[in-house]
């Protein structure tokens, strides 16, 4: 895995004994994890007991850094022998590369959910069908004798399908398909650059 400057220092800080002793870096990592997927953020380290004895602003520079090799490694869906080498190369002792990643196998699932949960991509349209219909009259007026049309849009977003119905006038869809083209053109202009 690739690392910034400021994350490998923090990591190779959770990595030596001198700064994080191995009952504080036990705790240390299980609050990481915890706090990805909690609402409290890094306000739990910072009140842990046991984590009184390293000074609060490595502290925070290890939890930042371990969090985001924590979700680096959940994005690119990483294997023991990935986080093991990146690990290592961060001077990471063998017990403490085992335990750091027992603790990510067991909050792997939990975080990738949390990943695919970040931003909402738009429902793809999968299939359009639509019906011409007239409208002869209405409640108010006797005689409107207009054509109208009966459009479903099937999309489907994340494996889920939705229908989306409405109707429009024989204008509204020559502007909508209209609308339609122009986008398709500026995608079309914008794949080529």
């Amino acid at each position: 895995m690739e690392l910034s400057e400021s994350v490998q220092r923090g990591m190779r800080l959770l990595a030596c004994p001198s700064s994080v002793d191995q009952r504080s870096f036990q705790e240390l990592v299980e609050v990481c994890f915890r706090s990805l997927v909690s609402s409290q953020g890094d306000a739990t380290v910072l009140d842990q007991p046991e984590l009184k004895s390293i000074d609060r602003v490595q502290l925070k520079q290890i939890h930042t850094a371990a969090t985001t090799f924590i979700l680096e490694g959940v994005k690119q869906n990483a294997d023991k022998s990935a986080v093991s080498s990146s690990l290592e190369e961060l001077t990471f002792s063998p017990e403490r590369i085992e335990l750091f990643y027992n603790t990510y196998q067991k909050h792997k699932k939990e975080l990738e959910g949390l990943l695919a949960s970040i931003g909402r991509r738009p429902a793809q349209i999968t299939d359009v069908s639509w019906r011409l219909q007239y409208n002869m009259k209405n409640r108010q007026i006797d005689k409107v004798n207009e054509p109208f049309y009966s459009i479903s849009l099937n999309t489907e977003n994340k494996g889920t399908s939705e229908d989306i119905d409405f109707t429009c006038t024989m204008e509204q869809l020559q502007d909508l398909v209209g609308k339609l083209k122009d986008a398709a053109k500026s995608v079309e202009k914008a794949s080529q650059m």
